[in-house]
């Protein structure tokens, strides 16, 4: 349970090991991936393991990140790789 009252929302995208991709939220990124790769997340993912963080977006709010993970998984393939793709970028100016 969280204590507290407005946690920032994640929408994040996953690598899986047979290379399909997987979109989720959470409030707390480094526990939903630890999950994920001990099984304990979702089905989806339990037989493609080890998953690989490959993009992450914040949102103020649960419902806001619920649209937008339902807006990424209407994405194709190609639409979803461009997303990481620039969201790495961004990753990378930010860090020099």
């Amino acid at each position: 349970m969280q204590d507290d009252p407005d946690p920032v929302w994640f929408v994040y995208i996953l690598h899986c090991a047979d290379s399909s991709l997987y979109t989720g939220v959470t409030t707390d990124i480094t526990r939903r991936i630890d999950e994920h790769n001990r099984g304990r997340g979702a089905k989806y993912t339990r037989g493609r393991r080890p998953v690989e963080l490959v993009y992450m977006e914040t949102c103020s709010d649960r419902c806001e990140a619920l649209k937008r993970e339902y807006a990424i998984k209407q994405m194709s393939r190609t639409g979803k790789d461009r997303l990481v793709a620039s969201g790495s970028q961004a990753l990378m100016h930010s860090q020099e």
